[in-house]
């Protein structure tokens, strides 16, 4: 069934994946044999212009390549039609610190670059796809309004975005990629050069184990044929140890400094931008209480997991790594303990406060395994802790400690 979707329903979404750069997509395009311009990745505006040379023709287009869109609108896309108008521009954008929405207030230092040959410019199409988790389906997402973004056509004009889905074993119904290609306008020749596409991005969608394949634009040349003029590919975290060619790819500079910390210490966190600080055991129970934070009036500063069998040693790595934002205002530490002991949390808890010496007040709710035992231990640590009796009851109480009304 085609029909119209609300794409924040996906968007929103909190998914630990993997990005990789603009020209390293299209380059997995290209192995899928789904067109995209002739181009090469550089180091320096030096490089660039010696691929220019490579490229030949008199028109090219050099792109910053961070892990972040918008870049067309921050100055980090530029078309140049001579050599010394391309050195220009590749000087202007490497090194420059780019701002996007994406990006937020603090930019991405731009390292690399993209040149490519110019194309020749029809219309502009979307095409997306991820998962649809609660249809257990992969989405494609199809859009007339290319080039812009499509958040905001989700949000101002969703009948503008076409959806169908397609199922992990027998793929699309043909019929309704038919159907898709319709509502885009599409001629009979461009029409079946959309639907191969269409099939081919589900493939590699699948076997690289991706959660988000984007093309924005999808180009229909004045001819007729179908280009792939951006690429966005992100790829499940969980699979990567099954995509190691994909896993060679990671670029460590467009890694947030304190990802990588959190992983090396075996913690999912992710940094939000919010003034609550929260320390959860369970990618579920986390994504609840971010929710009742919000519900009482405040926002999370981030998402951290500490998993099922944290230690001592691990919690106080926790704290160490939320302590590094200046913005908290507290603390909400909300255990419920099956496989993970209320004991240990506490231990680590205690440990982690008198060593970092705590400066914003601290919300802790324990429940399940050595309960009892673990909030002995902290009311005995002579520590100042604010104990709470169930979620409702910790993030009242984190909110008002941050400042906020509950």
């Amino acid at each position: 069934m085609i029909k119209n979707i609300n794409l924040n329903l996906y968007i929103t979404d909190l998914i630990k994946y993997m990005n990789i750069h603009e020209y390293q997509a299209k380059a997995l395009l290209a192995d899928y044999k789904i067109p995209v311009p002739a181009g090469l990745p550089c180091m320096s505006p030096d490089e660039c212009i010696e691929n220019a040379k490579k490229l030949g023709g008199n028109l090219w287009v050099v792109k910053a390549q961070i892990h972040a869109g918008g870049r067309g609108k921050a100055g980090g896309v530029k078309v140049a039609t001579s050599l010394a108008e391309l050195e220009k521009y590749a000087n202007s954008i490497h090194g420059m610190n780019l701002v996007s929405k994406q990006t937020g207030p603090e930019g991405r230092i731009v390292k690399r670059l993209l040149v490519e040959e110019g194309v020749d410019i029809g219309r502009e199409l979307y095409a997306g796809m991820l998962i649809d988790r609660s249809r257990q389906q992969v989405a494609l997402l199809a859009s007339t309004e290319g080039g812009t973004e499509i958040e905001e056509v989700a949000a101002q004009t969703p009948e503008k975005i076409i959806t169908t889905y397609a199922d992990i074993e027998s793929g699309f119904d043909q019929a309704e990629l038919s159907t898709v290609a319709d509502k885009l306008g599409l001629s009979h020749q461009t029409k079946q050069q959309a639907i191969e596409l269409f099939n081919t991005l589900l493939k590699l969608f699948i076997e690289k184990d991706a959660s988000l394949v984007e093309i924005n634009p999808l180009v229909v040349t004045n001819s007729g044929d179908i280009i792939a003029l951006d690429a966005k590919l992100n790829f499940d975290d969980n699979a990567l140890y099954r995509q190691p060619e994909i896993c060679e790819l990671n670029d460590p500079d467009e890694q947030d400094p304190d990802e990588i910390e959190a992983a090396e210490h075996d913690l999912s966190y992710i940094p939000l931008d919010g003034d609550i600080a929260c320390m959860v055991n369970g990618a579920g129970l986390a994504m609840a209480t971010m929710d009742i934070i919000k519900l009482y009036g405040s926002e999370p500063a981030n998402f951290l997991d500490v998993g099922g069998g944290a230690s001592v040693e691990k919690v106080t790595n926790a704290f160490r790594l939320m302590m590094k934002n200046p913005h908290i205002k507290a603390i909400l530490v909300n255990i419920f303990g099956g496989i993970m002991r209320c004991d240990i949390i506490a231990e680590g808890l205690i440990t982690a406060v008198r060593d970092i010496h705590l400066s914003v007040p601290l919300v802790v709710r324990l429940e399940g395994t050595n309960a009892e035992q673990g909030k002995q231990l902290l009311d005995e640590s002579g520590l100042s802790i604010i104990a709470a009796n169930d979620m409702a009851d910790a993030a009242k109480k984190a909110v008002i400690a941050a400042g906020g009304q509950a």
